[in-house]
């Protein structure tokens, strides 16, 4: 091998990083064998740096290594990614709530393995042209998304904002893909929604699903930095307008930053278990709530009901089983998503620029100490996700479901002159059956008629 070929592979910063550390941290005999591990990807692309059929430039060496590092830790799990410059920047401007895209935030479909749409975030192109939570991207710009990484698939879709995309989809029970061209655009995200869009002022909220028993309704699409800052000062409006009880709606929320899901819990629980971490040796951390800056106080006399459905995923999941196993709220509607597991973004550098590994190193627990994350293998008798409290449930067959989404577009998109005629009012009202249901239970709960008991999930006696 070639000094400058050995160059080349050694200025990898995860080889580097994996190499640097092995010899430093293991005893001699597993130290031979890692080296040999790291041998065998310094060979391997040694060859493919001689031997291959067409010479890579240094970009198409990079994206070669970029591609091994992330192609082997997408068999250890969806969630875990090596960013390169590039995307860690794209990330980092995610988390702080804006970024330039079509504003769809993507997962992973438990039962197919494709691609699929969580959630489009609202007053984005993504909902404005037709996208729905649920669909599966089958192409972008006509190119299939079959085999690509997750990651290769949010850079091609973001870009700058004003220029032209499309994005071929395939609906919940539906068989035949739709396209769907829309432009790319500055996404900021607004987090926190209310009930419906005020007609005369497209860009207010109305804030009650029911202003005359003064029963609020607040939606989080996700959590950021943002998030818990705007939910508070949302639920000190709804309080200055007389609002008794809330429904906090998480329905299509994909999740986001652990920190927010921590704070926007502790918001509404004078004390009690969070939620807690562990790593593979069972070690962890654990965070409570405090009694300081609690809101929507007392509690008896300021029920809440929190809806969640199959696309709850993640930071929705701590709030829900927090407040669940709490006793601060009634859980309504469809069993969660189940993604219990902690990502770490560990800093790296490469050439001096900035780079990251997010890396999958902790699952989270709730309160109760029962699981959340749903492994492939796990059946649906088993422990995962959020499940609605008994009595509280309302599953959606697929064609309820698409009329739901379409439904909560409507409310959601701040039409255009240019809008579709059949898209700027629903045909017949739209029964939401999960906020009916929220909104009988604290009726009766606010007043102290016929209120229902919690059930103490950990022990299944009734509180």
């Amino acid at each position: 091998m070639s000094r400058w070929n050995l160059a080349w592979l050694l200025s990898v910063p995860m080889v580097v990083i994996l190499g640097l550390t092995l010899s430093y941290s293991a005893p001699n005999r597993e130290r031979d064998k890692d080296y040999q591990l790291v041998r065998t990807v310094v060979d391997v692309l040694a060859e493919v740096d001689q031997h291959y059929v067409r010479e890579l430039d240094e970009k198409g060496r990079q994206k070669l290594v970029e591609d091994m590092i992330n192609g082997g830790l997408e068999r250890l799990d969806p969630y875990s990614q090596y960013l390169n410059a590039e995307e860690y920047h794209h990330f980092e401007t995610q988390s702080e709530g804006n970024f330039g895209g079509v504003g769809i935030q993507l997962g992973v479909d438990p039962k197919t393995g494709n691609l699929m749409v969580i959630s489009p975030m609202v007053g984005t192109p993504a909902l404005e042209a037709g996208i729905l939570a649920g669909d599966l991207i089958i192409k972008v710009d006509g190119n299939s998304t079959e085999g690509m990484r997750m990651g290769d698939v949010v850079k091609v879709i973001q870009g700058e904002p004003g220029t032209p995309i499309s994005l071929t989809v395939l609906h919940e029970n539906s068989r035949e893909p739709a396209t769907y061209t829309m432009k790319r655009a500055r996404i900021e995200i607004e987090t926190v929604l209310g009930y419906r869009r005020l007609e005369d002022n497209p860009k207010e909220w109305e804030w009650f699903a029911d202003k005359e028993n003064g029963i609020a309704y607040i939606r989080l699409i996700q959590f950021n930095e943002h998030t818990a800052a705007d939910l508070r000062k949302a639920v000190e409006r709804v309080q200055r307008e007389g609002a008794k009880a809330l429904i906090l709606d998480l329905r299509d929320n994909p999740g986001g930053l652990l920190t927010a899901a921590i704070e926007v819990s502790d918001m509404f629980l004078t004390g009690g278990r969070i939620v807690s971490t562990r790593d593979r040796f069972g070690h962890g951390r654990a965070w409570d709530a405090k009694e300081a800056d609690t809101i929507f106080e007392p509690a008896k006399a300021h029920p809440i009901a929190v809806l969640i459905n199959k696309n709850s995923a993640s930071a929705s999941e701590i709030v829900s089983a927090a407040l669940q196993d709490n006793h601060r709220a009634v859980i309504v509607g469809e069993r969660s998503f189940g993604k219990g597991s902690v990502q770490k973004v560990i800093r790296l550098n490469e050439g001096g620029q900035p780079t990251a590994l997010k890396l999958t190193t902790d699952t989270y627990w709730r309160p109760s100490g029962k699981n959340i994350h749903r492994h492939p293998t796990d059946k649906d008798t088993d422990e995962w996700g959020v499940k609605p409290d008994p009595g509280f449930e309302v599953v959606l067959k697929d064609d309820e479901r698409l009329e739901y989404l379409k439904y909560r577009r409507s409310r959601d998109v701040i039409r255009g002159k240019e809008a579709p005629k059949a898209d700027a009012k629903e045909e017949k009202p739209y029964r939401d059956k999960a906020v009916e249901k929220a909104v009988e239970h604290l009726k009766k709960e606010a007043t102290g008629v016929g209120a229902v008991p919690f059930i103490d999930l950990s022990t299944g006696v009734g509180a």
